[in-house]
């Protein structure tokens, strides 16, 4: 575990000094928007609105093989606060052969939150991903690791496989099983805490800039309360 994480590091922070150097020899720099609605957010199997809708929206830049974005959408934790998160990522997706990468940082950021204190929501994670196509579908595995987990938690892994294949010419069938893993020492002396979710739907492309999902997700942890139960999400985003 520990070597995977040194790793996962490692390659980010070295592809991307890499790649910022390739990235000038692409294409100019590129700007697309995104707003969307939804009947609940849904993160990693659990609802981050307390099974309510959701409104979000974001920014990103592509610069060769650079990127950078920033994204936004309501939250409920069943607390006063934070109702609001703004996520800022960056990060390089190189070509290595017929294997896509993605590697990248991600910053989650919460309105009024406790700008670390214990009990703060906002934290980090580093992203390694790859993808590539099988015949017509594409299948991946994404690995995401946090020095310090929200709350009070320690580091924290969570990965996954997934794949995505089109049916038809506007209905694309994705899916994708992870498993979130967290160091929960400062609570329980030692432990740790873990749990699996998986998720399948489809996606409608309307019109070249407006897409639809329909999506089911669960978690083996329903017992942990109705945030962690099986639900069926619908959104509709516009892209431009």
């Amino acid at each position: 575990m520990k070597f995977l994480k040194l790793a996962l590091v490692a390659a980010a922070a070295s592809v991307a000094m890499g790649g910022a150097a390739m990235a000038q020899d692409e294409a100019g720099l590129k700007l697309s928007y995104n707003v969307g609605v939804a009947s609940d957010y849904i993160f990693r199997g659990i609802s981050n609105t307390n099974t309510k809708g959701q409104v979000f929206g974001g920014v990103d830049a592509t610069y060769g093989i650079g990127y950078a974005g920033v994204w936004t959408s309501n939250v409920d934790f069943g607390t006063p606060n934070p109702d609001q998160e703004i996520d800022v990522y960056a990060g390089v997706k190189p070509t290595v052969g017929p294997v896509n990468l993605d590697l990248g940082v991600i910053y989650y950021g919460y309105t009024k939150d406790k700008n670390g204190a214990p009990g703060s929501y906002s934290y980090t994670e580093v992203k390694a991903a790859a993808s590539t196509a099988v015949g017509p579908a594409t299948v991946g595995a994404a690995f995401y690791y946090s020095p310090e987990f929200p709350g009070e938690g320690g580091e924290a892994l969570y990965y996954e496989l997934n794949g995505s294949a089109p049916i038809g010419e506007k209905l694309t069938l994705s899916g994708a099983v992870g498993r979130q893993e967290v160091d929960v020492s400062n609570y329980f002396g030692g432990a740790s805490d873990s749990y699996v979710t998986w998720n399948a739907g489809v996606t409608a492309a309307i019109t070249d800039h407006v897409s639809a999902d329909i999506r089911y997700s669960d978690t083996n942890k329903s017992d942990y309360g109705s945030i962690y139960h099986a639900t069926v999400t619908a959104s509709l985003k516009v892209a431009f």
